[in-house]
């Protein structure tokens, strides 16, 4: 039986609904429900006459919940926090005291913690000094989910409540992973390392080369900044193009006039990231194996480099490498059409589907009907699967066919077909 998961911000009404909805179910004898119900709940209930509380403790325990109370108090506290409604998580947690130590969501894999952690995450400094006067003890992941979220003085303040411990061996990981400037700043200021007695920090350079988030102004400000605690970035063109230094591209292509034609591996893509570069096909949309500086723009949202590569004779056309097998030849106009970017978008992010990238391309003559052959798969933090192969597609027929829709722009597909695109 599937596992459920409880959102950031769980909605009672909704589970309600649920339980209600699962009860109908059961009356109608559906297979499946039925058989979560056999395998759920601890009596031989007969699914015709079950009750509604008989479906809310299958819910419930779908959702790795004891009982319905248990879920429900949950949600309660979840929502107090939201609502910094410290009267009602001092009566949930004083009428449970177990609650104080347990996952809010719920389920082992939830990375918002328990009640002082949850609390950090959004910054409610009043709540994390209760939740520790009663007994609270996860400092740590609550200073670092703050860090992450980008809530300064409540990490320093949890950092005044842990006794000013040495930050010397603390990651950066989480602010690097979510590109949060403020973040970072207040945990190197407290002490916090990314080259540390025994070398760099890797992890933390993972997370930050390796993010699925796109904020590249971010990204550049944050590599800076562990340069000035004493990082030394290797002088390459890929990694002036993460810290978006166009001073250093530019003396690159004065020492390598062959520069806006070059592939690069993957291996060259991510420096000082060893977990990012071990699949050469994994990839957040397009694969960056093998490609050129325009492909790298594209895939980490970097706009003005583009432009820039453009203006200073990059052809928009210009195509990865091909292996032994014929993978590969793309141009970064495929990159465009399956994205992070576009991701977040999708996602509801804010962000307008608005294709600038693709359209930067079209409108500097980038070929909308190139034909290549890819093969790719995703991360497994967005679901990962099988390997797969698209043979002889256009950058048209490659957003059409891509598995993760989330990942496809439709204004970049009406755009190109409008630019006379071929599938």
């Amino acid at each position: 039986m599937p596992v459920r998961r409880l959102p950031v911000r769980p909605d009672l009404e909704q589970l309600q609904r649920q339980a209600k909805e699962l009860l109908r179910a059961l009356h109608a004898g559906d297979a499946s429900e039925v058989a979560e119900l056999r395998e759920r709940h601890p009596e031989p209930i007969d699914p015709a006459s079950a009750k509604l509380a008989d479906a809310q403790l299958t819910l419930a325990r779908s959702y790795e919940a004891s009982s319905w109370t248990r879920l429900v108090h949950a949600v309660r506290l979840a929502e107090a926090i939201w609502a910094d409604d410290a009267e009602t998580v001092r009566a949930l947690v004083a009428g449970n005291p177990v609650l104080i130590h347990e996952q809010v969501l719920i389920r082992a894999d939830s990375n918002w913690g328990p009640p002082m952690t949850y609390a950090a995450n959004l910054g409610r400094d009043a709540l994390i000094r209760m939740l520790r006067e009663m007994g609270a003890t996860d400092l740590e992941s609550a200073a670092g989910r703050a860090a992450l979220q980008g809530h300064p003085d409540t990490v320093r303040m949890i950092y005044e409540l842990a006794g000013r411990p040495s930050l010397e061996e603390w990651s950066l990981a989480g602010p690097a992973y979510t590109l949060n400037v403020e973040g970072t700043a207040i945990l190197l200021t407290l002490g916090a390392r990314i080259v540390r007695e025994n070398g760099v920090d890797w992890n933390t350079m993972e997370h930050l080369l390796g993010t699925d988030s796109r904020n590249p102004a971010a990204k550049h400000r944050i590599l800076e900044m562990y340069v000035e605690h004493g990082l030394e970035l290797p002088d390459t063109p890929v990694m002036a193009l993460h810290r978006g230094r166009l001073d250093l591209i530019e003396a690159h292509l004065a020492r390598d006039p062959d520069l806006l034609t070059r592939t690069f591996d993957i291996v060259d893509v991510y420096p000082m990231a060893p977990a990012c570069s071990r699949e050469p096909y994994t990839a957040q949309g397009t694969p960056v194996h093998g490609t050129t500086l325009l492909h790298l723009a594209a895939y980490f949202d970097e706009l003005e480099i583009a432009q820039w590569l453009l203006e200073h004779g990059m052809d928009p056309d210009a195509r990865a490498a091909t292996d032994a097998d014929g993978f590969g030849g793309y141009t970064a106009l495929y990159s465009t059409v399956v994205s992070q970017h576009n991701f977040w978008v999708n996602y509801g992010s804010g962000r307008p589907d608005d294709a600038s990238f693709t359209r930067l391309l079209l409108d500097r003559g980038a070929e909308p009907s190139v034909q290549a052959s890819l093969k790719a798969r995703l991360e497994k933090g967005h679901g990962g699967g099988p390997l797969r192969e698209y043979r002889d597609v256009t950058a048209l027929g490659w957003g059409e066919r891509y598995d993760a829709k989330l990942f496809v722009s439709r204004e970049s597909l009406r755009l190109i077909e409008s630019r006379g695109g071929r599938r």
